[in-house]
């Protein structure tokens, strides 16, 4: 695990977090600006000296103020991936990477092969940043942490500065990342889709403190979150490709809850997806419907109902074994008459699907 506790009093801003992180997989750090998400990773990487507390990865400290322990930025084996690049002009790409490898801390790390292939970089190795697009030089900065073979790598924001497309080239590379590397990740982020998409745990943050933390599904599905409200209000399930419709070009993916059918190839048969269900994606009603353009209509039961502003209520669904939230008005609770433990049927209007390995999504 990776244990944190850390306290900073400044002026207009205090930071308390007590927490264990799983050593595997990415960790994503959620919240509004302001939050204090940074501030955090700044502590882990030894960059607040007004930071008092403890870090141990893999069970060695590199942090405890109380036993006069804190060792220096450049000993803690650590890759940081800022908001910009933070490339050298005066080198190539290839230069820039094997820049990582100077700051190896052993001879345990991955290759250069290695990451310029996961990153899919080979047709860029010879150019200079300025010929790099956002996406090309943040994929380039990833790369160069990489090969610092660190024992954490610490993300912020990486695609904040990004437009839509450019994000959208730079999300399958991450995909790969999530996938094949071994290498523990925390990421922050205030974009709920990149954390749906590429996190295992997720952390939410807000006013310095942590509101929730644990394994994605269980912290996205909890009701009294407010940051999790609102248009972020959904849930993040897994599925199985069950098969596909080439006729109407539509796969189907079985859950616990049932079977859903989504646009598009999702996989080969077999393959494991995750499938994000926003809460503006899903209705609620009494009865079936005879007749409905929405494919997917499947039936729950009401877990558990918390209102989260004067015209909105959110309603926790159990279906099988998964959890799913569906936002909807007061009235309409009011109307159906719904209660805790009743059974419905709930329309899901549209799925995102992440496929496993990498594999682009589709919608």
């Amino acid at each position: 695990m990776i244990e944190l506790q850390y306290g900073i009093e400044r002026a207009g801003f205090s930071l308390e977090v007590n927490l264990e992180l799983p050593s595997q997989g990415i960790t994503g750090v959620f919240g509004v600006s302001g939050a204090g998400k940074t501030t955090l990773l700044r502590c882990i990487a030894g960059l607040e000296p007004a930071a008092a507390g403890r870090l141990a990865v893999a069970g060695e400290a590199w942090e405890d103020t109380r036993a006069g322990v804190s060792l220096p930025v450049q000993q803690r084996n650590i890759g940081y991936v800022f908001q910009e690049p933070r490339l050298f002009d005066h080198l190539s790409v290839r230069a820039n990477i094997e820049y990582g490898a100077r700051r190896r801390h052993g001879n345990n790390g991955v290759s250069f092969d290695y990451v310029v292939d996961l990153l899919g970089l080979e047709a860029l190795l010879e150019r200079r940043p300025h010929a790099l697009s956002g996406g090309e030089a943040q994929r380039v900065a990833i790369a160069r942490a990489l090969l610092c073979s660190p024992q954490l790598v610490l993300m912020d924001e990486p695609l904040a500065a990004l437009d839509r497309a450019r994000r959208n080239d730079i999300l399958p590379f991450l995909d790969r990342l999530h996938a094949k590397a071994q290498i523990p990740i925390i990421y922050v982020s205030h974009n709920i889709d990149e954390v749906c998409r590429l996190c295992d745990h997720l952390v939410v943050m807000d006013a310095g403190g942590v509101t929730a933390s644990g394994p994605l599904q269980d912290v996205l599905v909890q009701l009294d979150i407010p940051v999790l409200g609102g248009s972020n209000a959904g849930s993040v399930i897994e599925g199985t490709v069950s098969g596909y419709d080439s006729e109407d070009d539509l796969s189907c993916l079985e859950f616990s809850g049932g079977r859903l059918w989504v646009p598009g190839a999702a996989g080969a048969q077999a393959d494991t997806v995750r499938l994000r269900i926003e809460a503006s994606d899903v209705s609620l009603c009494r009865s079936r419907p005879e007749q409905s353009t929405i494919l997917n209509i499947l039936p729950a039961t009401v877990d558990a109902i918390q209102s989260v502003e004067s015209a909105s209520i959110l309603v926790r669904l159990l279906m099988g074994k998964d959890r799913i939230v569906a936002r909807v008005t007061r009235r309409s609770i009011r109307e159906l008459g719904l209660r805790e433990g009743e059974s419905l049927f709930a329309q899901i209007k549209s799925v995102a699907v992440r496929a496993a390995a990498g594999r682009a999504p589709s919608r």
